[in-house]
């Protein structure tokens, strides 16, 4: 038994006397997150959508208590000076709290938890996340090195998709991980995981994704993989991908595969570049291949939306090319949103790379079918 897992252990014991009237939400595996928005008001994620639970803390009181103790057990502090805590917890889960008077209603607490299970392409497949035409193509563009951006809102599966694709990263490579906080389950035979760490009461110690991008690509890395693409590192990641290091794999919040490039500009840009805003527009195009956006609909279900390939830049806008998409989204009996991604009638740029590699994918998996009259 590691000391990680003692620890895990430990630590669950101690606060479960501070969470004890939420703590049968929290060993609930179907429950991916709980919500505090006060004492007395509860509410939980399950399969995508959220649920009101008659769960309930004593008083405010009782719940400001375990809100402090947690946040001494991983030696952070909130109180009146300090009324935000962001950690993560030895176990894996991320909480967040707001103390009054920034939060009205009262206490808010926020406890994600994150799946130890890893999904696959085949799962995928059966929760009809994407197809296996797509499955498959996704498969060939991570074993031919293609960077690829999985871009998504919160709660949409992108880290959790991340971890599909990773699984097919020819074996004989050395991968560099890189999360906020770890989340992504690889069985791989040469891979190094790195996590941030957050600043001390004194505002020291503090070490970001960014940092992290730099000790790796001085680690000798064939392929980086960035949980999530958030702050300046955006920069240091499209100079990687732009410098030999191919097939690297990243996940970014935004509402569109459109809207991933023009929100991965802006993050680099942030970064104190002295790059023209036209030249970091030709190296972000030249770096990212291929973007895959995730959405979460209003049924708690998780679909590909759509798969587009970057071409370049075209008067100063990113110029894609969408692939698979979902072009009609129906509303059945059962209440579920029926979708499915379908081809769009064009071939990827690098259609002749997978035809020479002896890749088994017809160029007919690209056409759009027509309807039958």
């Amino acid at each position: 038994m590691s000391d990680a897992y003692d620890s895990s252990n430990i630590f669950e014991s101690a606060i479960k006397g501070f969470l004890q009237p939420i703590w049968f939400l929290l060993k609930d595996d179907s429950i991916s997150e709980v919500m505090i928005n006060s004492y007395n008001e509860i509410w939980v994620e399950v399969a995508g959508k959220i649920q009101k639970t008659p769960a309930s803390f004593t008083d405010e009181d009782a719940l400001l208590a375990a809100v402090r103790n947690i946040a001494q057990s991983v030696n952070r502090r909130i109180d009146e000076e300090n009324p935000r805590l962001d950690a993560r917890l030895p176990n894996g889960y991320r909480i967040h709290a707001v103390l009054p008077p920034c939060s009205r209603k009262g206490i808010t607490v926020s406890i994600r938890k994150f799946s130890t299970k890893q999904f696959s392409f085949e799962d995928y497949i059966r929760f009809g996340t994407l197809t296996g035409t797509v499955a498959q193509f996704l498969k060939i563009a991570t074993e031919l090195g293609k960077n690829i951006l999985i871009s998504g809102g919160t709660g949409s599966g992108k880290t959790s998709l991340l971890g599909a694709m990773c699984s097919y990263i020819p074996k004989g490579q050395r991968v560099i991980i890189i999360e906020d906080a770890s989340e992504l389950r690889l069985d791989y035979e040469h891979v190094v995981f790195f996590e941030t760490k957050m600043a001390d009461e004194l505002g020291k110690g503090e070490v970001t994704i960014r940092d992290l991008l730099k000790s790796s690509l001085r680690l000798r890395p064939d392929r980086i993989i960035v949980g999530e693409v958030r702050g300046s590192e955006a920069l240091q990641l499209i100079n990687a991908m732009n410098t030999g290091h191919k097939g690297c794999l990243g996940t970014i919040h935004a509402n569109s595969c459109q809207d991933a490039l023009v929100r991965l500009e802006s993050l680099a840009q942030g970064a104190d570049s002295k790059l023209s805003e036209r030249a970091l527009q030709s190296q972000l195009s030249s770096a990212i291949d291929l973007v895959l956006q995730v959405s979460r609909y209003s049924d708690g279900s998780r679909k590909v939306s759509q798969l587009v390939e970057v071409l370049g830049i075209e008067e100063g806008q990113y110029k894609i090319s969408s692939l698979f998409a979902i072009n009609q989204i129906i509303k059945g009996q059962d209440g579920k949103l029926k979708g499915k991604l379908q081809p769009q009638g064009v071939l990827p740029s690098f259609i002749q790379e997978i035809e020479d590699n002896n890749f088994n994918f017809s160029r007919d998996l690209f056409q759009l079918k027509k309807k039958v009259a």
